[in-house]
């Protein structure tokens, strides 16, 4: 607990981002709140109606505002409220995971789980899980690493200095 407390403290903490299904996950989230059971406090839980909703761009927003780690919670397939939501959902993170990949971010990082409304204690494993695997990654700091991008952009002889004079020159 005291190791908890000096991480956090110094900021060495991972912090997960979760979207989690209202219909399924959310309230198998609820249920583990009022079961008492216990999860790492890293997680900051966003209410989405369903899985399918999640725009790949949210992710990627989540990791460049500073998550550690992404969790998508949907209802389990076949179980969807809104019928293939979660489908739509398994397909674009396959796609999102080569994105990341691409950046430089681990897989381990974006998590994908079905998970019912009567698994409380599905909810409070998955997110201790995932806290630890990023825990051993260590933190990410994108927005650090995109400092460095920002002065790779600033100093190429290309496109964008063409960009730059182009915008000038349009008054903009």
């Amino acid at each position: 607990m005291e190791e908890q407390r000096v991480g956090k403290a110094n900021g060495q903490e991972p912090t997960i981002v979760a979207f989690f299904c209202t219909w399924c996950t959310y309230t198998a989230a609820d249920l583990a709140g009022t079961s008492r059971m216990k999860y790492a406090p890293n997680v900051r839980i966003i209410r989405v109606m369903c899985s399918g909703r999640v725009d790949p761009q949210f992710v990627v927003e989540a990791f460049a505002q500073g998550a550690d780690g992404v969790l998508i919670g949907g209802c389990h397939p076949g179980d969807c409220h809104y019928v293939e939501g979660n489908y739509k959902t398994l397909r674009r993170i396959a796609l999102l995971k080569r994105v990341l990949r691409e950046m430089g971010i681990e897989d381990e990082r974006l998590r994908l789980e079905w998970i019912s409304a009567s698994e409380g204690d599905k909810v409070a494993r998955v997110i201790n899980d995932m806290v630890e695997a990023v825990r051993r990654l260590g933190r990410l700091d994108l927005p650090g690493k995109r400092k460095g991008w920002d002065a790779e952009l600033l100093h190429h002889d290309g496109p964008t200095e063409a960009l730059a004079a182009a915008a000038a020159s349009d008054g903009r």
